[in-house]
């Protein structure tokens, strides 16, 4: 799920990249670069010894049809008991890691915990992909070259370290390793050794997976001891048009306009804050605020990204979220139409993949504004009807 943080660490660096062709030269390129770049000859041929291109990565690539979930069904599959009840065990078991995390960083252990939680189940599935392929594999696919190539030469560094074994390091399909999931790049760059060993060991040691992550979360931007989301109350009479993530305004604002917490109260008034709206002004309802922009740098799926900010303050002790009664959400095929029809007319999509991304929200909220329809950015059989 690491992928965002990978494209901002290398962009000052990032050149024009090759990819496909013959697997041996394309292999001997990137030995060159490598060694050009300080890496010794035996060591590039040493970590390229017996590498192959694995279809199961390409397959894994292009099926992630999970984030095609609505919220509602996204995080009720995510978000188990057993993963809350393990996160108070977690919690508990590194209990001055993340105190430590907290005084340091000011992130709040829940934060931490969901994202170990949903990337591993808290170290116990790490993925069983051998690293080294699955970077080689993606950094020779053409469809994303300059995120790979980079990802396959930091591990040529991590590995003349010392750092990493290429016959047997396995993780996730996309090149992640450790508990948290950190591609090579993130590793050379924000790995923290958490238990004081000497050694960055990400897949072995929780305290320097936790103490990683929370150096990537804090380079990323996140602000010391603010909130990142909460549940509200929404009054009926809202002006719908100024929800979405596109749309700030101070916490006191959205006070003034009617939003409540539905627990406890809302966070400082002089914040500025989004009301989000994952389903519709009949679903769920949360107050955004600057903390949940830095989720985006973890990860691009909207749904993962809110699912993840939700756990992480239910593990805070925050209640269930009030489902309310949204609109049924649009099938696939349906979703996919709305799309070409909403290209059609000149929004930017991002692409027909059956997705409701961030992009997709704009274009139909634009649509429902135009339409005279309530601008909650949440697409109905209505809409599509109409459109």
């Amino acid at each position: 799920m690491r992928l965002a943080l990978a494209l901002s660490l290398m962009a000052s660096t990032a050149t024009a990249q090759t990819c496909g062709g013959d697997v041996t030269r394309f292999i001997a390129d990137v030995k060159a670069e490598a060694v050009a770049n300080g890496i010794t000859q035996a060591n590039a041929d040493s970590f390229f010894q017996g590498a192959q291109i694995e279809q199961s990565v390409l397959n894994a690539d292009r099926s992630q049809g999970v984030f095609q979930k609505d919220f509602i069904s996204f995080s009720r599959a995510l978000i188990s008991q057993n993963r809350i009840d393990n996160g108070r065990i977690y919690g508990q078991r590194y209990d001055s890691t993340f105190d430590a995390i907290e005084s340091r960083f000011g992130i709040p252990r829940g934060v931490l915990l969901a994202f170990w939680a949903f990337e591993t189940d808290y170290g116990q599935v790490q993925g069983n992909f051998n690293t080294r392929n699955a970077l080689l594999t993606l950094a020779h696919d053409c469809r994303r070259p300059e995120l790979f190539r980079p990802q396959l030469l930091a591990a040529l560094e991590l590995f003349q370290r010392g750092d990493m074994d290429p016959a047997n390091t396995t993780g996730a399909w996309a090149g992640e390793i450790g508990q948290v999931q950190m591609l090579p790049l993130d590793i050379i760059e924000r790995g923290m050794d958490g238990d004081g060993d000497g050694h960055v060991t990400l897949k072995t040691s929780a305290p320097d997976a936790l103490m990683s992550g929370a150096n990537v979360l804090s380079s990323l931007g996140w602000h010391a001891n603010e909130p990142w989301l909460q549940e509200i109350n929404v009054p009926d009479n809202l002006d719908w048009s100024q929800t979405g993530l596109d749309h700030k305004f101070r916490v006191s604002d959205w006070a003034a306009a009617g939003i409540t917490a539905r627990e406890g109260s809302l966070g400082p008034s002089n914040l500025q804050a989004s009301v989000l709206l994952p389903m519709g002004r009949n679903g769920p309802a949360f107050l955004a605020y600057p903390n949940f922009d830095v989720y985006f740098e973890w990860n691009k799926s909207f749904v993962y990204v809110t699912t993840a900010a939700y756990f992480a303050t239910r593990l805070s002790g925050a209640s269930v979220y009030d489902a309310g009664n949204p609109s049924e959400p649009l099938t696939g095929p349906q979703m996919q139409q709305l799309q070409q029809k909403l290209t059609a007319r000149g929004h930017d999509v991002g692409g027909i993949d059956g997705i409701l991304g961030a992009m997709t929200r704009n274009a139909v909220q634009a649509e429902q504004q135009r339409l005279g329809m309530p601008a909650d950015a949440w697409p109905t059989l209505d809409l599509l009807n109409q459109l």
